[in-house]
């Protein structure tokens, strides 16, 4: 199945690729080429996005200084891109919410409902279950 439409309306996917910001964290992108990270990392410069790496190793990806936590970055970050495990992510919505993000987006897989809900309650836009590099070339 390909993405749950209650966790990602296209309004919402429209408003966080158009208008939110052109910053944006990339939760797990590392120096790895085979992962989907670095890809979708890619497109999203390719469409005008500051991509920040956020990784343990905290590795220079696609030109970018990366970071270990969202924490870290010293400057406003638009929109975390989320590449962990779904265990994993509802702690990195919260720490997206912390620093003042203003949307999560949790990648093709990564569901959390209760993050979602808790996301969404903070007053961030968010989408669950998709993958911006697929969405981005059909906003035309």
């Amino acid at each position: 199945m390909y993405g749950d439409d209650t966790h990602a309306d296209d309004e919402t996917i429209r408003t966080i690729l158009t208008s939110t910001g052109d910053t944006w964290a990339v939760v797990g992108l590392s120096g790895n080429t085979s992962r989907a990270a670095y890809g979708v990392a890619a497109v999203l410069q390719r469409f005008g996005k500051r991509v920040v790496p956020v990784h343990p190793k905290a590795e220079t990806v696609h030109g970018e200084q990366g970071y270990t936590s969202l924490a870290e970055i010293p400057f406003p970050v638009d929109v975390v891109d989320v590449f962990v495990n779904s265990e994993l992510a509802g702690p990195v919505a919260d720490e997206a919410v912390a620093i003042g993000a203003k949307a999560v987006w949790f990648q093709l897989g990564v569901i959390d409902d209760a993050a979602y809900a808790r996301t969404r309650a903070a007053g961030l836009d968010m989408v669950m279950d998709r993958c911006p590099a697929i969405e981005i070339p059909r906003l035309g």
